[in-house]
């Protein structure tokens, strides 16, 4: 889904935060203002260049209180969205046993009712059920972020 936001907007113009704060709350989990959302939109007098392929989503921590958005190009950038604090038990879901594995096969899943749809790839981390990994997706030129739902499954966020 947040890649998908981007493959229209990968051109060399400026990047248009209205989309990135959208990603920003789909990689969250949780929309604008809300616990363990971000904490305020991004900054409007920011003037991103653009980026070639998506932007990448990571925690800045495990305590989860911002999020790092950069692009991954050799003179990309980088930008922190501060994330206000959610509930412990978001926390606890985190140390779980992994039950992905980095190089494991993954079918991720997205749809909601009356559609679906599927694509094979591999996990890049190991990941708990609940969490979040990278998965490099079979055809497509850069990983996706997704949500582990169980062994050899992981969904996108926001589905």
């Amino acid at each position: 889904m947040i890649s998908a936001l981007f493959l229209a907007a990968a051109a060399p113009a400026a990047i248009d935060l209205t989309l990135l704060d959208r990603a920003a709350e789909i990689f969250a989990g949780a929309r604008l203002g809300e616990a363990g959302g971000p904490v305020a939109p991004i900054d409007r007098r920011l003037r991103l260049g653009g980026c070639g392929s998506s932007p990448e989503f990571s925690w800045h921590s495990d305590a989860r209180d911002a999020i790092v958005i950069r692009c991954p190009e050799a003179k990309g950038w980088r930008i922190f969205v501060a994330v206000k604090a959610a509930p412990a038990l978001a926390t606890v879901s985190a140390k779980a046993e992994p039950v992905i594995r980095r190089g494991d096969p993954i079918t991720l899943v997205a749809g909601s009712d009356g559609f679906s749809v599927s694509a094979d790839g591999t996990a890049m981390t190991d990941a708990a059920p609940g969490a979040r990994l990278q998965v490099k997706v079979d055809g497509a030129k850069a990983p996706v972020q997704a949500i582990a739902v169980e062994a050899g499954k992981a969904t996108l966020p926001g589905w």
